[in-house]
């Protein structure tokens, strides 16, 4: 097992290192900050619907092993988040707080992307196993939030392209059939029917 998580940390790492090597180096093309921002709120995306692909897939195929990954990739979703919103605050706003303020207000997306940010930031916190037992089945409550969060991750996406929605709309059609294969827990989560 050891073995298949150093290969997950690897893959989610090394992509990380990639990007920002040639950052340094300045060879991320015209727009290098657009680049970055872009780099790091995808993998954020494409790891946080992986996390939801893992418990479908192991009921599917009857290998609950797979679910030991699902916090993992959690976490690193959560990591490319903060990236996404670090290098945000950095190269856009430069680090003028009272800007950020104002563009979490005024702009639908970033307001979106925000509330995204904090659910995952109240997952990532929760997920310590001793921190998860006191809070019981509360636990499970909140840690279903990660439907919302990612829907609004798939709002944020959208909403932020100016002009091709093609990928955005990918993205959503994938969000859609990952939530459909659960529909009968959120109808449980949220007392539908």
């Amino acid at each position: 097992m050891w073995l298949s998580k150093s290969i997950v940390h690897l893959a989610s790492l090394l992509p990380l290192c990639w990007l920002y090597y040639h950052a340094i180096n300045d060879t991320l093309g015209a727009d290098p900050v657009e680049t970055v921002i872009h780099f790091t709120g995808i993998g954020a995306l494409n790891l946080l619907l992986i996390t939801l692909l893992i418990s479908p897939s192991a009921e599917r195929f009857k290998q609950p092993k797979l679910l030991k990954f699902r916090r993992m990739l959690g976490l690193w979703a959560f990591t490319y988040a903060l990236l996404h919103l670090l290098n945000f605050i950095a190269f856009e706003l430069q680090f003028d707080w009272s800007l950020l303020f104002s563009e979490i207000v005024e702009r639908p997306y970033i307001t979106v992307g925000m509330a995204a940010f904090v659910v995952l930031l109240l997952l990532t916190v929760t997920s310590v196993n001793r921190i998860k037992k006191q809070m019981g089945p509360k636990w499970q409550k909140l840690h279903n939030w990660v439907y919302i969060a990612s829907i609004a991750v798939v709002v944020h996406f959208y909403w932020s392209i100016k002009s091709d929605i093609y990928e955005p709309g990918i993205y959503a059609i994938m969000l859609a059939w990952l939530l459909a294969l659960r529909k009968l827990k959120i109808k449980r989560w949220l007392k539908i029917g």
